[in-house]
């Protein structure tokens, strides 16, 4: 059951926003997202928190400027998504622009598993180029193990990460993470690229301190924003208003025509225009393309087209993202059918006593697309899901997502406390996490976790909500309206509007055996709408949660309603 629900708009708020000059249905949608006046629409960098508030990155830079001087090798070891990737880009760019002789590691998940693992250590120690410090993105936080094998093959290690932290923090030299105990920096939903950007924003201000360039220009950090609304987007962290302005400034740059070669070769291999770049972008066109290599093949070729400063290198590799990314969508469909198999006599939302998880596994699954299985499945039910795949002999590899009214995360550390040495290894967030268990294991853990949701998860929350943003007048259902939406930064913890009306339905039909096209009539006027995925014949007359949406058609753009949800009126 799905229930469609509108969310506040606080008239106070909404009246202040038109009075300091907003347009009216702008300003009734930033109020009901927490928008008190319009200091809180400023995306500017100027806007930026400070770097100094963040816990240890001042330590960081002093790290890092000590390293350059000292010309110490340094060596980024990243993450196989791709908010690792970005900020493996990042720093990469940054410190070769500041001199430093860097370069990175990035483990192959089917080999090594996720993080700086001891295995990881010594596979960085036994290169031809021993680092002297190894600098974490997007990972590290939970790798005790690691930090202390590289403090025995004397190796500093610096960490940045974004991810929550366990019971125990690694002994490494320098910590940087939003989240960690003590840190009082106020958005903690920097990503892993974000916190990469702060370290090296931080590590500019102390080598400007030390005089490194009094005789050579400053390095221009903003051309990194690019990288940095890419990474925080695809990662799906919350757009607090730190996060909006990266992403902002980042999207901005790519509209003006000044990105990294390779995000504008994303662009070109997914078929979008860069001068009409938007966060549905970056989250369903750009990050799944350089996803797709750290599911299925290496992310160094998603680090590689993130790094070049080639166009044509660029481009060619992005064709090869593209080309995983196709097959990767091919072997999601085939694990989502068997999911869909195996639940098939489960109707979650439905018994008498309904399950408040799901857990599925098939010894057939790609440990590369479980995370996305996990999400269709989440998405499809309702229900927190986790997928897991063949790992290590013995062992699952499981990556689940979560619903609103479940921190994924706390929830695993609850099961691992419940039944102690069940969980092998598990962390992430909110809404994302991964796990690894032994294989007999798996029925014990079903069990666990279904009781741990039971208890923390709320009948109400079992049922999917659509907050809508209201009905719309017909004067702002054009173009015009879609096209200013569109515009704008909307994302996860901000989310683009969605409203709600009563319509007649004047006439429907079927497009490809799968998407409904309708045509839905309101006050005198009709618009053009579609559903996609959903082939049921509509009532005469409808509930409908939708969004605005252009669609372009022979040259042409015309205002369409992209409908998510209806009901009978």
């Amino acid at each position: 059951m799905t229930r469609i629900v509108t969310r506040k708009t606080p008239i106070k708020a909404t009246r202040m926003l038109e009075q300091q000059g907003v347009p009216p249905l702008l300003a009734r949608l930033y109020a009901a997202r927490g928008i008190v006046d319009r200091e809180g629409l400023d995306t500017s960098l100027a806007a930026l928190l400070p770097p100094q508030q963040l816990l240890g990155v001042e330590e960081a830079a002093q790290l890092l400027a000590d390293s350059i001087r000292d010309n110490k090798r340094l060596l980024i070891v990243a993450d196989y998504d791709c908010d690792g990737a970005t900020a493996c880009a990042v720093g990469m760019r940054a410190l070769k622009s500041f001199g430093a002789d860097v370069a990175y590691l990035v483990p192959n998940r089917f080999e090594y598993g996720y993080g700086l693992t001891p295995e990881i250590v010594r596979l960085a120690a036994e290169g031809r180029r021993k680092p002297d410090l190894l600098i974490t993105v997007d990972n590290g936080i939970a790798s005790v193990e690691g930090v202390a094998e590289a403090k025995r093959l004397g190796m500093m290690t610096l960490i940045t990460d974004h991810h929550l932290p366990g019971d125990t923090l690694p002994e490494a030299a320098v910590i940087v993470n939003p989240n960690q105990p003590g840190c009082g920096f106020p958005s903690k939903a920097l990503a892993g690229v974000g916190v990469m950007f702060y370290v090296c924003l931080a590590l500019r201000a102390e080598l400007r301190r030390r005089g490194a360039f009094a005789e050579k220009p400053e390095p221009n950090l903003a051309a990194l924003l690019d990288l940095v609304a890419l990474g925080t987007v695809a990662d799906v962290v919350a757009l607090d208003r730190n996060n909006r302005i990266l992403v902002a400034q980042g999207i901005n740059r790519m509209r003006e025509g000044r990105m990294q070669p390779g995000i504008l070769a994303l662009f070109r291999a997914a078929g979008r225009d860069p001068g009409k770049a938007s966060t549905f972008d970056l989250g369903f066109a750009l990050g799944p393309r350089l996803n797709a290599a750290g599911r299925l093949s290496d992310m160094a070729l998603g680090i590689e087209c993130l790094i070049t400063d080639d166009p044509a290198r660029g481009l060619n590799i992005a064709q090869e993202l593209d080309a995983l990314n196709r097959e990767r969508r091919v072997i999601e469909v085939g694990m989502q059918d068997e999911a869909l198999l195996h639940l098939e006599n489960i109707d979650a939302g439905e018994e008498t006593n309904p399950r408040a998880s799901i857990s599925l596994f098939q010894p057939s699954w790609h440990q590369g697309v479980i995370g996305i299985l996990a999400s269709r499945i989440k998405d499809k039910l309702h229900r927190p899901t986790f997928a897991f795949a063949q790992g290590n002999e013995g062992e699952l590899k499981g990556s689940g997502r979560s619903i609103p009214g479940l921190h994924l995360r706390d929830a695993l550390d609850l099961v691992s406390k419940r039944h102690p040495g069940l969980l092998l290894r598990f962390g992430g967030h909110a809404a994302a996490a991964g796990l690894t268990l032994r294989q007999d294991d798996l029925a014990r853990f079903t069990e666990a976790f279904e009781d741990v949701a039971r208890a923390l998860i709320s009948q109400k929350d079992l049922t999917r909500t659509l907050e809508t943003d209201g009905p719309l007048e017909n004067a702002h259902m054009s173009l015009t309206s879609a096209v200013e939406l569109q515009a704008q930064i909307w994302g996860q913890g901000f989310p683009a509007p969605m409203f709600s009306d009563e319509f007649d339905v004047a006439g429907q039909r079927i497009l490809k055996d799968k998407h409904l096209k309708l045509t839905l009539a309101k006050n005198g006027a009709r618009f053009s709408a579609i559903q996609f995925n959903f082939s049921e014949a509509a009532p005469g007359r409808i509930r409908a949660a939708y969004r605005l949406d252009v669609n372009e058609y022979n040259g042409v753009a015309s205002v369409q309603l992209i409908v998510e949800h209806f009901e009978a009126a």
